[in-house]
């Protein structure tokens, strides 16, 4: 069984302060108090922390292997920041429930319990809370169900928590789907994003951390150096665009009204708890219920993978420690082909069949990128790294997958197609 072993002490609460304070917390506990409620927070924390298997150590060099495994577990929380320059009070996390929203939530609710963090998600098919058991009954944290489309709700919620930092992930984010309905993808990337900078400007946001995708810089030949922040943007999907067109938004509210941005762009994302449209947890969830992979093209696109936790890390440590109006990629060295990736995955699950029996090529994207590459040593100077090798990740992945693939979200066998496009209503062609 893949379980990280014990670390040394678990020191996650050595640089607390020990009084804090909620400014929202009678918005939604029963406490008399702020002062009791985050003493609540601590205790809730602690106990998870406790309770939690595994270490924030573990041995990295496990082999890939997937039997009975946690639904949480201690190594995925990772560290507090030490020594913060910003100090957040109530922090609203769009797209909580989502993949890589959920590492986040999760992690600031259990090490940060000083904190007040507010989800706001609206639980489209991908989302789950689910993903947030973990923390649902946490004092510092709440969960709102809601479109960050709609004005008049996004400036309530800002209101009434007072929130004064925003982390901005809620998104459509598969390219496939981009194809058959761009309009969407306009809607939630585009419009959803200027309504939260609107809002953000009128409610004196003190942070606003929009997170996008290396997706933007658009295809990156081997010849070329990787993108740095400033490289020229060149998508090349709808989504790509939708998140570049974000972008300009958020740059435009920093210029014009000095709205304190930060934009943060990062590779291909795998872990636990991520639908399974996306390539690596697709494949797994196609092997777990005896179905082929299915390959774009001829399967020489390669992709560069960041496991969910290390990006949770990286959107802390800038959270806390980001420069107003900079820009950070977060990046990973490790780069594979789509059809090495599968012959990997096929070899744990099928290890003495032919790889050729679980593949099939299908016809590819309307366009397919043919890598991306970013360099991120802007973010490690300011103190990050990834701290989980591949196969250990996705080791941990299909774990995961194995023991919960198949009851997370309910059926996904619509996802486990060659081509899953979301179609224009009808409403919008004639």
């Amino acid at each position: 069984m893949l379980e990280p072993q014990n670390g040394p002490k678990d020191d996650a609460f050595e640089h607390i302060p020990s009084k804090v304070n909620h400014d929202a917390s009678t918005t939604t506990c029963n406490c008399k108090s702020a002062q009791k409620c985050a003493a609540l927070s601590r205790s809730f924390s602690e106990a998870i922390l406790h309770n939690l298997k595994g270490g924030l150590t573990s041995d990295l060099s496990s082999p890939l292997r997937g039997e009975e495994f946690p639904p949480f577990d201690r190594y995925d929380l990772g560290q507090r920041v030490t020594n913060p320059v910003q100090k957040p009070r109530n922090i609203l996390i769009t797209g909580g429930a989502g993949f890589i929203g959920s590492y986040v939530t999760r992690k600031l609710v259990v090490l940060y319990p000083e904190y007040y963090i507010v989800n706001v998600d609206l639980l489209d098919y991908c989302g789950s809370l689910k993903s947030l058991e973990l923390i649902e009954n946490a004092p510092n944290y709440t969960f709102v169900r809601g479109d960050i489309t709609s004005s008049d709700f996004m400036n309530f919620i800002l209101r009434e928590k007072n929130i004064d930092t925003i982390v901005h992930l809620a998104a459509q984010t598969h390219v496939d789907n981009s194809f058959g309905d761009s309009f969407e993808f306009t809607k939630n990337n585009v419009m959803g994003t200027h309504v939260l900078l609107e809002a953000a400007k009128v409610n004196n946001i003190q942070r606003f951390i929009h997170v996008s995708t290396d997706e933007v810089y658009g295809e990156v030949s081997r010849s070329s150096p990787d993108c740095h922040e400033e490289s020229i943007l060149a998508p090349s999907n709808p989504y790509s665009a939708t998140k570049a067109a974000a972008e300009c938004l958020v740059k435009a509210y920093h210029k014009s009204f000095g709205l304190p941005t930060i934009i943060t762009r990062s590779n291909n994302v795998y872990g636990p708890y991520q639908y399974p449209e996306k390539i690596c947890s697709k494949f797994i969830c196609s092997l777990v219920n005896k179905k082929q992979c299915f390959i774009h093209g001829d399967g020489s696109n390669s992709r560069k993978y960041l496991y969910a936790a290390d990006v949770a890390d990286a959107l802390d440590l800038i959270i806390h420690n980001g420069e107003i109006g900079e820009i950070y990629n977060i990046g990973s060295q490790f780069e594979i082909t789509n059809l090495k990736l599968a012959y990997k995955l096929i070899a744990q699950f099928h290890p003495q069949d032919p790889p050729h029996e679980y593949l099939e090529f299908v016809q590819d994207r309307a366009f397919n990128d043919r890598r991306y590459a970013v360099d991120s040593s802007k973010l490690e100077k300011l103190g990050w790294s990834p701290r989980t090798p591949f196969d250990f990740g996705l080791g941990k992945t299909i774990a995961w997958y194995r023991e919960y693939g198949n009851t997370w979200w309910g059926d996904i066998s619509c996802a486990l197609v060659p081509h899953p496009l979301k179609k224009i209503p009808d409403a919008l062609i004639h």
